[in-house]
């Protein structure tokens, strides 16, 4: 079980994460972003819960089907944001991985909300507790304003950004399948914050 340090109610934004942290293997990036600060817009959550969406027989990932003009940014530069429409519903977040041309993205499924709850709210009337308003991934970009207009957006810079925490305690990491999908649902892809109650359920 691996240790790393969270401290949520003392969280400060440290540097924003280069290039180079999302220029490795999807995992360890999927399991890297744990702990560290999404932020957009004025407000920000820590990540709490990802999935990784690898390249090759992953056939769960969008690019499984190779390069189209929807997946050309997977194939890219590390660093970069996917954003799609999923059920024609809910706009998701992914953060490409990997290596120039090499597939692999992490989706963000769940933030723990720490600056900006005022704006995320006012996104988010629906959500009937602070909880509630970053729990998924379709919640999460509303609650940030981040849409498919931030497809392919460099997130080493600009307004939308992943950062070091300044401050941090241990936490652990749990692994389980990943949700919501029929497509090698039993991959162990899926990485959380044990006990955090901000995970999506």
């Amino acid at each position: 079980m691996e240790r790393h340090s969270l401290r949520p109610k003392e969280i400060v934004k440290g540097p924003v994460l280069p290039r180079s942290f999302y220029a490795r293997p999807t995992i360890e990036v999927s399991r890297g972003l744990l702990g560290k600060v999404l932020q957009h817009d004025g407000a920000a959550g820590i990540i709490v819960e990802t999935e990784a969406y690898l390249g090759g027989d992953d056939l769960a990932s969008h690019s499984a089907v190779g390069i189209t003009p929807r997946t050309r940014v997977i194939f890219g530069p590390p660093g970069h944001a996917y954003v799609y429409l999923s059920y024609g519903m809910h706009e998701c977040l992914n953060i490409v991985a990997e290596t120039d041309g090499k597939p692999g993205c992490v989706l963000i499924r769940a933030l723990e909300p720490v600056a900006g709850l005022d704006e995320m709210r006012a996104r988010r009337p629906a959500a009937r507790t602070d909880r509630d308003l970053t729990s998924g991934p379709g919640k999460l970009t509303r609650a940030l304003d981040i849409t498919r207009a931030h497809n392919g957006v460099d997130m080493t810079r600009g307004s939308l950004t992943v950062h070091r925490p300044e401050h941090q305690q241990p936490f652990e990491i749990e692994v389980t399948k990943r949700i919501g999908i029929t497509k090698c649902p039993d991959l162990p892809l899926r990485f959380l914050i044990r006990g955090n109650p901000f995970v999506s359920k």
